[in-house]
């Protein structure tokens, strides 16, 4: 683009697309957009935008595009990147612009000064920080303030990145102008101190100019100092940062009523408490010195009659506590081999042990416990108005911006710490509330609450310090019995406890009773948040490693219909999800005993599947439970086949956007289908369609699907492969050659397994594969897994389908210089050079037998290689036979034998198997590696082999055996 020419059409459409009528703003969104990859569009968006006498609007929006299209074409090796003189033009547009009169369009052009120096400083923009310090240090206040704001972004920018020379650049830019930041720190805090004393007006802004100083000096004494002791600047910061904060924490309260100002207040305050936790996290060795001075201050502010200042300084103060009992660096440990950090350590053990004393504990034990972890009013506003909404368990990271789960991080921390001292505290506040308390009397039962939390938080390490199956039954069921309304907060809380401790330390002969109380809590007539938790308990209970089916039986029947009463009450996605885990829970631990209570569940999740419809997560939890739905009813699964199969196509169809959630669940469940289901249905079938795209996706779910197929060549081989053969072949022809090992033996097991299901067309169906199977086998020098794996097959081939096998050689040696003799050659000697590699007794066997086959066979490369073979077929006969006992003629496996006997397929089917279980072993007792004797064939074949060639020559070929392996053919033959 010519700016001179292009520069008013640009200006132009950007006017029309800040217009409020869509028939203009429209063709002019549409011309932006097709001009996001024109050379020179990107540098007359920043003439523009710096041009202070066109509409603020317009400068704003082409600041913003020239921001977007910085992101995706300014590094050299986007698609479309700009050009080196645009980007030389924008560069110095940029550093001319410090003077910027309208705040939002500041505020746009700072962060593109930081997107560009992510990429560009100082390489190719040196000219950038000596000019932003320039304007810093200016004396005008505007183009100051526009400076601080440019270099707030730069420096998040800088900060972030991770390289040592990067790291270089901005410990330089730190050194540089830490300093001076400090003195704007304090001089525009006292100057915001002194306005605000009188409640001038003035102070808005100037505390907006406080907040972006500091936001400045939080990143430099974060990540711009190796040594924070070293630099005099940054150990002056932090001893002010305890003065400041009180002050501006004294301020707050002074300044109460103007709302606006509090509030800005509150986020200067918020972030000098980050100070601190960035200094802990990554500064802890120099932080030393401070920790008492940090621990008396939280103490002051937040565990004495001064209370609960705000919500935000109060999360960040307990953080900065438990960061320090946390961290490794002011641990003692046996294995210190670095001087300084054992001092460290060993100075820090020394304040934390003289500051934290048994009263300083005892006090904020007591104070955490009935101050912080009370119910507020607005959390019992919200049990009211959204019981779901107040039942919603925060993890993760909570703990960092929410003050209820902040505060049991807290208390865990120190009471995991100082155990000793703290538990008779904890005893004793259990001791004063232990007794079921009047209803009306809400503060006793808002404090039990909270005590009752505090047992089942500390619940592992009060393990010996509480008999909890006598606290149960003389105390907890008989409060999860009082109805009140009130005491629904003790109720909730009670069965909250019990899930905590059952696990732990509660007798299995309670659980009969417990399972009682849960159905009672269960109970439509029970408050929402109540029956939610009591699910949760009964999730728990189960889960636990104690948990016995035949006493939940009696109780399955009431539970699942009012687990399903629940289900069908809950608006939320969360709160259905959860509901579901629990029935996921109870079926998969009852198995096939919960058949006869799941009809109502069968019939709704269809209704729930269609109202989840843009719940992806929901579903999700749709399809875990019915993988343990069809997995308790086993066969009879077919009786839902209506709705599993479209379930399961939806789910791994790749055109349908749910896909990306619900594939992994979705080919669980159909895999799980497949190994249930006792017949195949035309639908079914049909659900094949899906594998190959899902295949071509990645090998992210290869091994499922892999599985599928085994699944079907075993459930419906002939209507699989009448289908599908060409396709399969195709596919896992063409993806075995980008696989690693790993990869590659999956999808030989499956051609294995259609070697065995199909053994005269098998071979035939992957004949493209052939050629490129016996080229790795005959070159691959090393005896690699996937190698074994070949000489198995073509082993399969030889004994099970031999004329195909002579009809390859014959075109192979057509395709070679080679002779078909010197083929067979070459794959008899790769057999019997390479058994060692295959370790698979079965397979072992089916190369046995191959070889052991051509004994018959009037070849010279038999002749030639007989004692060689005889060896062989020893060497299996001692794998496959039970050691010692070479009497009992039985094919052994460790002791289970390859040949299935009659006894044995009674025992089997005696047993409660899967389908799929069931079809294998029908399998397996047609295969020959389980219904031929390798003792008996390899005598049939030497005897035949005898017939064949006379006495005479066998008496010569017989000769050239060694003595020794004679002898121990001659053991077998008895």
């Amino acid at each position: 683009m010519d700016p001179n020419r292009a520069g008013p059409v640009v200006l132009d459409t950007l006017s029309k697309a800040c217009s409020q009528q869509a028939d203009v703003l429209k063709p002019a969104e549409q011309q932006l957009h097709h001009w996001e990859t024109q050379p020179g569009f990107y540098s007359i968006l920043a003439t523009i935008f710096c041009k202070h006498e066109i509409d603020v609007n317009v400068r704003w929006l082409a600041a913003l595009y020239c921001k977007n299209g910085v992101e995706r074409y300014w590094r050299k090796t986007a698609p479309n990147a700009m050009s080196e003189e645009e980007k030389s033009a924008i560069r110095k547009q940029l550093l001319s612009n410090f003077n910027e009169p309208v705040p939002q369009v500041a505020l746009q052009v700072a962060v593109l000064v930081a997107k560009v120096a992510r990429v560009d400083c100082p390489r190719n923009w040196p000219e950038l920080i000596p000019t932003m310090l320039e304007a810093v240090r200016c004396d005008d206040q505007l183009i100051q303030e526009r400076a601080l704001l440019v270099l707030h972004h730069v420096t998040k920018t800088l900060a972030s990145r991770r390289l040592p020379s990067d790291k270089k650049v901005f410990e330089s830019l730190t050194h540089e102008v830490f300093g001076f930041i400090l003195n704007l720190w304090n001089s525009n805090l006292a100057h915001f101190l002194q306005l605000a004393s009188v409640h001038d007006e003035g102070m808005s802004t100037a505390l907006d100019r406080c907040s972006l100083v500091l936001k400045i000096l939080r990143k430099q004494i974060g990540y711009g100092f190796r040594d924070l002791e070293t630099h005099p600047d940054s150990v002056s910061f932090l001893r002010s940062l305890f003065p400041h904060l009180e002050a501006m924490l004294d301020c707050r309260r002074s300044l109460w009523g103007h709302h606006a100002i509090v509030d800005k207040c509150e986020h200067v305050i918020v972030t000098q408490t980050k100070v601190l936790l960035d200094i802990l996290e990554m500064h802890a060795s120099s932080f030393v010195s401070f920790l008492k001075t940090t621990l008396e201050f939280v103490v002051r502010y937040n565990f004495t009659e001064k209370g609960l200042l705000f919500e935000r300084f109060a999360v960040n103060c307990f953080n900065v506590m438990k960061a320090i009992l946390f961290s490794d660096t002011y641990k003692l440990s046996k294995n210190t081999q670095i001087e300084s950090s054992s001092a460290v350590s060993t100075e820090a053990q020394k304040i934390l042990t003289e500051f934290f004393t048994f009263d300083t504990l005892s006090e904020i034990c007591r104070r955490l416990v009935t101050q912080y972890f009370l119910l507020t009013t607005d959390d019992l506003t919200t049990w009211d108005a959204d019981p779901e909404d107040f039942c919603q368990d925060e993890g993760g990271d909570s703990y960092k911006y929410s003050l209820r789960p902040c505060t049991e991080v807290l208390f865990l921390t120190i009471f995991k710490a100082f155990r000793l001292s703290l538990t008779p505290v904890l005893l004793e506040l259990v001791r004063f509330i232990q007794a079921p308390c009047d209803p009306e009397d809400f503060a006793t039962v808002l404090k039990k609450d909270a005590v009752y939390n505090a047992i089942g938080l500390a619940a592992f390490d009060l393990f010996d310090e509480i008999d909890f199956d006598q606290w149960y039954t003389t105390s907890l069921l008989q409060e999860l019995q009082v109805k009140d309304v009130n005491y629904r907060i003790v109720r909730k809380r009670v069965i909250w406890l019990v899930g905590q401790w059952v696990g732990v330390k509660m007798s299995v002969s309670l659980r009969p009773s417990l399972y009682e109380a849960i159905i009672s809590l269960l109970d439509k007539q029970e408050d929402l948040a109540v029956r939610l938790e009591a699910a949760a308990c009964l999730k728990t209970t189960i889960d636990d490693f104690e948990f016995k089916t035949d006493q939940l039986l009696p109780y399955v029947e009431p539970l699942f219909h009012l687990l399903f009463e629940l289900l069908k009450e809950v608006r939320e996605c969360d709160t259905k999800m959860h509901v579901l885990h629990v029935f996921s829970f109870v079926i998969e631990r009852m198995g096939r005993e919960i058949r006869p209570y799941t009809a109502a569940l069968v019939e709704y999740l269809p209704l729930l599947w269609q109202e989840s419809s843009h719940h992806n997560m929901l579903r999700c939890s749709i399809l875990t439970t019915l993988i343990h739905l069809v997995q308790s009813f086993g066969s009879a699964c077919t009786n839902f086949y209506d709705f599993l199969i479209p379930v399961i196509e939806l789910s791994t169809d790749i055109t349908q956007d749910p896909h990306v959630y619900l594939m992994e669940d979705g080919l669980d469940l159909w895999l799980i289908t497949l190994h249930y289901s006792p017949t195949v249905t035309e639908n079914l079938l049909k659900l094949f369609t899906n594998i190959p795209p899902v295949l071509d996706l990645g090998t992210e779910n290869l091994r499922v699907c892999l599985k599928l197929i085994e699944a079907y060549l075993l459930l419906c081989p002939q209507e699989f492969m009448q289908l599908y053969s060409s396709i399969l072949a195709v596919s896992l022809s063409s993806m075995i050659t980008n696989l690693q090992t790993d990869g590659q033996l999956l999808v030989l097991r499956v051609i294995e397994l259609v070697f065995k299901v199909f053994p005269t067309e098998g071979p035939q169906v992957f004949s493209c594969f052939l050629p490129a199977m016996w080229k790795n086998l005959v070159d691959d020098e090393d005896s690699t897994p996937v190698i074994s794996l070949y000489l198995c097959l073509f082993a399969r081939i030889l004994l099970q389908h031999r004329d195909f096998l002579w009809s390859f050689l014959e075109k192979t040696a057509s395709d070679t210089s080679k002779s078909f003799n010197q083929l067979l050659s070459l794959l008899l000697d790769t057999w019997l050079d390479k058994i060692d590699s295959v370790t698979q007794p079965d397979r072992r066997k089916v190369i046995a037998m191959a070889v052991a086959s051509l004994l018959t066979t009037n070849s010279s490369t038999m002749l030639e290689r007989f004692p060689t073979i005889i060896n062989l077929c020893v060497e299996v006969l001692h794998d496959v036979c039970r050691p010692g006992d070479l009497q009992s003629q039985i094919d052994m496996v460790f002791f289970s034998s390859l040949v299935i006997t009659d006894d044995e397929i009674v025992e089997v089917e005696s047993r409660e198997e899967l389908e799929h279980d069931k079809r294998k072993r029908m399998l397996a007792r047609k295969d020959p590696v389980h219904t031929v004797s390798l003792k008996d064939y390899v005598m049939s074949q030497l005897k035949q082999c005898q017939q064949a060639h006379g006495q005479a020559v066998f008496g010569r070929l017989m000769d050239q055996v060694d003595p020794d392996i004679l002898s121990q053919l001659q053991q077998f033959s008895v």
